[in-house]
This record gives C-alpha cells, sequence and structure tokens, in this order.
C-alpha cells in the first residue's frame, strides 16, 4: 500500500520551475485504480493548481494589440478626402491585427472552448475594422453632400476633390491651388433678410418654448449632411468604449 508520508511536505516545489507558469498550491492524494486483466491496484496522485505568467502575454499579444486599436485611431484625425492614406492606414491594422490573432492561435492547445486571449483579440479586431467601416460612410456621405451642393449651385463649376483636399490642409506640391471664383449673383440666389420683429410683438409669456427638440431622424440626417461630424463623434466614442471594454475585461480575467 502506498501513500503519502507527510502529506503536502513530501513534495517540495521550490526547485521547480515553468517558463509560463507557476505553481500555486497542490494537493497529494492516492487511492485504488483497477485494471480489467490484473486487478487493483494502489496509486498516488498529485493535483497542481498552476497559473500563467501573464507579463510574457503582455508583451508578446495584449500590448501589441493595444497599439494597434489605437492605431486605427489615427485616421480620424487625417482629412477625410486623403483617400489613399486613410484606407491604406486602416487596411495596415486589420492585416497585423490578422497576423497577431493567427500567432496567437497557432501557439495556444487547440481547444473548442472560447479563450480569455481569443475574447480580447476579437473585440479588438472588431474596433479596428469598425474604424475602417466609419471612413467608408464618410467618405460616402462626403460624396453625397458635395454632389447635393453642386447641383445646387453652392459649388463652382471647376470644382474639384483634388482642389478641396489642397484646401483642407492637406500639401499637394503638384497641385495648382487656384482661388474658387465668386458665383454670379442672380435674383434666384439674392439673399433676403427677413425684417426684424416690430418692438410691439408681446414677449414670450413664461411656459412658452422656444426650441423644438430634434427626433432621431432628423439629427441622423444632419450628421450625413454634415460627414466631418461623424470623425467627431468618433474621436471621443471609439477610446471611451475602448476603454470601458478593457475595464470590464480585466475585472472579470485578472
Amino acid at each position: 500500500m502506498l501513500y503519502w508520508k507527510n502529506g503536502n511536505d513530501s513534495l517540495r516545489t521550490d526547485e521547480i520551475a515553468l517558463s509560463q507558469f507557476f505553481i500555486e498550491e497542490f494537493h497529494p492524494s492516492y487511492g485504488l485504480a483497477f485494471y480489467s486483466s490484473t486487478g487493483w491496484y494502489n496509486r498516488l496522485y498529485i493535483n497542481f493548481i498552476l497559473r500563467r505568467h501573464i507579463f510574457f502575454f503582455m508583451l508578446q499579444t495584449y500590448f501589441p494589440t493595444m497599439l494597434m486599436v489605437m492605431l486605427s485611431w489615427v485616421s480620424f484625425w487625417i482629412d477625410r478626402r486623403a483617400v489613399p492614406a486613410r484606407v491604406s492606414l486602416g487596411i495596415t491594422t486589420v492585416l497585423t491585427m490578422t497576423t497577431i490573432i493567427t500567432g496567437v492561435s497557432a501557439s495556444m492547445p487547440q481547444v473548442s472552448y472560447v479563450k480569455a486571449v481569443d475574447i480580447y483579440l476579437w473585440a479588438s479586431f472588431l474596433f479596428v475594422f469598425l474604424s475602417v467601416i466609419e471612413y467608408a460612410a464618410v467618405n460616402y456621405f462626403t460624396t453625397v453632400e458635395e454632389m447635393k451642393k453642386l447641383q445646387k449651385g453652392k459649388l463652382p463649376v471647376p470644382y474639384n476633390a483634388s482642389q478641396a483636399m489642397a484646401y483642407d490642409g492637406c500639401f499637394h506640391d503638384d497641385i495648382d491651388v487656384s482661388p474658387f471664383p465668386e458665383l454670379p449673383t442672380t435674383p434666384s440666389t439674392t439673399r433676403t433678410i427677413p425684417p426684424r420683429a416690430s418692438s410691439t410683438d408681446p414677449p414670450p409669456t413664461e411656459g412658452t418654448r422656444l426650441w423644438r427638440k430634434r427626433s432621431v431622424g432628423k439629427n441622423l440626417r444632419f450628421i450625413m449632411s454634415n460627414s466631418y461630424m461623424i470623425d467627431s463623434y468618433s474621436r471621443i466614442i471609439f477610446p471611451v468604449a475602448y476603454l470601458l471594454f478593457n475595464i470590464i475585461y480585466w475585472c472579470i480575467y485578472s
């Protein structure tokens, strides 16, 4: 009959060193094992409780992922008409995130359940992907907005996108920037100034609403007609949402 003579003191774990884990505690035990061909045998057991070294994964996985997500936010401060700059930045961050996810999956055991690192990586990949989708929406609404202005005569006829990029602050040494020609004043475009209210009009009484709250549909149409506001809101929404996700994630898995 085999048994542990001194219990937990029968085994010393001070000299055991693992590259990715450290031993939190262990529980020795013993029991009987049955073999159909030979019968019962006495057996000794040790149950180890391991804890993973998180610092290695912080350097190899979490920090690069955070930097890639933050790098995707740089496109919110780039001019919305600078298509090559913003598209290349978005595609680069998406491909880098794909490489990180592939490398981590190859180094991890092939299990059927979802791991904690998988949740973090795919959530970060979603933030990067949404930043690319955000620019696609901004570019589309900007194009629609400029076409509407061109049809209404608010933009000059020789207007082109490259000239608008130069006026928006992007330097182009191969573009000759010339001032926009002034629109001719016609009776249809003459601005009429409404008459001021006479002093005899009664002042608004108490309880009179001086403004009306916009509906959700009107707010969406207003943002769509002013596409630059999407970038302005994204500069706040994306970092706050990602910070909130990190707080929830590390509170659960730390």
